[in-house]
């Protein structure tokens, strides 16, 4: 065993887990291509001040949980990212993208750091599939992205989930919104933990949003965001239920739900899952109209998402959706007689490869009877024996391992039978 660790809130994916993250990004991948989302990667670190400005100064995020790093003495600050929008935003308005097209889809799949306590589904160092929407955010926008969101958790089978959803108003409610919250919350102050008495007076909106149970019935009596958004605001968040309602997604109206990032405005949503417990959050997102000019750019309508990896692999798993996922071995595994021939099955295998066969071969100079052992644990399709008769003759025995018939053929003809197994399973699934 090494001396070495994996550092805290770390951890290796193996083989075998690592066939559920593929089922889950090529979801993702499908998902995004039917709704038209094209894939945009971003640098795992930005200058710090891009965080600063676009997830607010007054968030959890930012005070505290940012691996915040200074390269040289002379050097801006940078910061692994703690989430994915504002890079994102940052480099749509680099590019300039919206100058090529009014409105651009833009998904991910990338990894996030932020220093939280290690538990489950909460790592340091987490995965995290979103989407974008740049450009529009209109209801029709927002339904967009809730369903291309939920339409992914319907198709890896996932159920007992929760989809809360509000409305935050704009810039000119928030404000008066906060204000009637400090005036609300101000005769409890005593009664608050450290942490919602510091938000009290930098943003009290975040103090909705604390999980502490003893605070539960006050909040319950809070104010409601909703009755101080005005009109043409509560006309617009209707019209994104309507949609919800007409593609049959249920949801429930959370008046306390304000997401955790100052960024937000309007429509916001989260999907939690029973499976969890407590830290039931897979998921969520809303509107972002002004983190363009937050940025410096000009103003610019967006809308997007972002959920858990590691919370959603959870669910999946404690639901039992992986009990029948069964990852495909190679379609054939070499196995060579004699160890003399070891070169001409080496020969063997890479034409099955470039021939577009997935092909294993021992590399260990093993016994005929231990490589029929490791063909059977990868779960390979066929075996092609290689004995001194094959060689002589290029006629190679191919048995099929799950009914066991066996034939004798030229290399060129078992290419010609590989491929179409391999096209018919594609197509399968």
């Amino acid at each position: 065993m090494s001396q070495y660790q994996a550092v805290k809130g770390t951890r290796d994916i193996f083989p075998e887990e690592g066939a559920q993250w593929k089922h889950v990004e090529s979801a993702v991948h499908r998902m995004a291509s039917l709704y038209g989302f094209s894939e945009v990667r971003t640098p795992v670190f930005e200058y710090t001040e891009l965080f600063q400005r676009g997830i607010g100064a007054t968030t959890d995020i930012v005070g505290k949980e940012m691996f915040t790093f200074q390269p040289d003495p002379a050097g801006r600050s940078l910061t692994l990212r703690p989430e994915m929008t504002a890079g994102v935003m940052r480099a749509a308005l680099q590019r300039n993208l919206l100058s090529q097209a009014p409105v651009h889809k833009l998904y991910y799949i990338s990894e996030l750091f932020r220093k939280e306590r290690p538990q489950a589904g909460r790592q340091r160092q987490f995965t995290q599939f979103g989407a974008e929407l740049l450009g529009a955010s209109s209801p029709a926008a927002v339904a967009e992205v809730v369903t291309f969101m939920m339409q992914v958790f319907e198709t890896l089978g996932l159920s007992g989930l929760r989809l809360r959803i509000n409305t935050l108003g704009d810039l000119e409610d928030r404000a008066r919104y906060r204000e009637a919250l400090r005036e609300y919350f101000r005769p409890y102050e005593a009664e608050l933990d450290d942490s919602s008495r510091e938000r009290l007076e930098k943003n009290p909106l975040r103090i909705l949003d604390s999980k502490n149970p003893a605070l539960r019935e006050m909040i319950a009596g809070a104010p409601r965001l909703f009755d101080y958004v005005k009109a043409e605001g509560v006309e617009e968040f209707e019209r994104v239920l309507r949609f919800l309602d007409d593609r049959g997604i249920g949801y429930d109206v959370d008046h306390l739900l304000v997401r955790g990032l100052d960024y937000y405005c309007h429509t916001a949503f989260e999907v939690t899952s029973e499976a969890l417990g407590a830290q039931d959050a897979i998921g969520g997102g809303g509107r972002y109209d002004g983190l363009s000019k937050e940025l410096g750019g000009k103003e610019m309508p967006a809308v997007g998402f972002a959920v858990g990896m590691e919370r959603l692999l959870i669910a999946m798993e404690k639901q039992g959706l992986f009990a029948t996922l069964n990852p495909r071995g190679p379609m054939v595994y070499v196995v060579v007689q004699q160890s003399e021939l070891a070169d001409h099955g080496m020969e063997v295998a890479f034409r099955l490869r470039r021939s577009g066969i997935s092909t294993e071969i021992d590399l260990a100079g093993r016994s005929m009877k231990a490589q029929m052992r490791e063909a059977n644990r990868l779960r390979a399709a066929y075996a092609l024996f290689i004995g001194q008769s094959e060689f002589e003759t290029g006629r190679y025995g191919l048995k099929n391992l799950v009914t066991s018939e066996q034939t004798t053929l030229e290399i060129g003809a078992i290419i010609d039978i590989l491929r179409e197994t391999s096209v018919e399973e594609s197509q399968r699934g």
